[in-house]
């Protein structure tokens, strides 16, 4: 998990995390994120006045933590933020797909009281949670706007954000038509904000050596990324990871991109 804010876990326990069980006694659902990081905190970057990007797309329909968190909010330190957006990660939750989409708030709970509770977290890892149908749910506190410094890809969570696909998408597991979409016009609009093409490539420097790099490496990624891109898992599953091509052309075209 997170290498911008350094959590309440005890030193032995920050521990690689990729795709661990989020509540064993809660419906069995298991994420899909990645260990605590050591590396030192950021201040809040101030806000900075840029050029109307070249290639914007539409703000999807984002609904607000509110919507899930209920009584579950845990106190924890302020957001922390980078300068802006350059990558996206996308994530399944290890969760069961046969949910009603009416119960997608409740599953995000009960992802949120795993990471914070069982395991000591300061929040949920992912910005962005979005469901079978295609509903878009703001996750990480800060702002749906800002570049809220998340805690889902090991060595990878400054100047990105991390989209989670809700269920599980291993080999031959349907992706629903209306996630992808979703994920697209999610990818498209928080992209746009920098002028970015989501079938391009970031340059990121991996600020921990649990991912697939040493601490300190610069990398190339493509701007649209899966899990499994900057740290060793399988997420976010076969059947996802294939339609990210297609994701990234929606999402390009949303950009209004040829």
């Amino acid at each position: 998990m997170g290498d911008s804010r350094l959590h309440r876990v005890p030193r032995a326990a920050r521990v690689v995390l990729a795709c661990l069980p989020a509540i064993a006694a809660a419906l069995g659902l298991v994420t899909c994120t990645a260990g605590v990081d050591r590396t030192p905190t950021r201040r809040a970057h101030p806000a900075t006045s840029r050029p109307a990007p070249a290639h914007p797309a539409a703000k999807p329909r984002i609904v607000p933590r509110t919507a899930w968190i209920g009584d579950a909010e845990r106190g924890q330190p302020p957001p922390r933020y980078d300068d802006r957006v350059v990558a996206v990660f996308i994530h399944h939750t290890d969760s069961p797909n046969g949910y009603d989409c009416a119960d997608a708030p409740r599953i995000i709970r009960y992802l949120y009281v795993g990471q914070v509770d069982s395991r000591d977290w300061d929040d949920l890892g992912y910005n962005f949670v979005v469901d079978r149908c295609g509903t878009v749910y703001e996750g990480r506190a800060g702002g749906v706007d800002r570049p809220v410094t998340g805690a889902h890809t090991q060595g990878f969570n400054h100047r990105t954000a991390g989209i989670a696909a809700l269920g599980t998408f291993t080999a031959g597991v349907p992706v629903p038509k209306a996630m992808t979409d979703a994920i697209a016009a999610l990818t498209a609009w928080k992209l746009g904000l920098s002028g970015l093409d989501p079938r391009g490539t970031a340059r990121l420097v991996s600020s921990n050596s649990l991912s697939r790099f040493a601490s300190g490496t610069t990398v190339t990624l493509p701007a649209l990324a899966g899990h499994n891109a900057g740290y060793m898992t399988s997420c976010p599953g076969a059947a996802l990871t294939a339609r990210l091509p297609e994701i990234r052309q929606t999402a390009a075209r949303l950009q209004g991109r040829h």
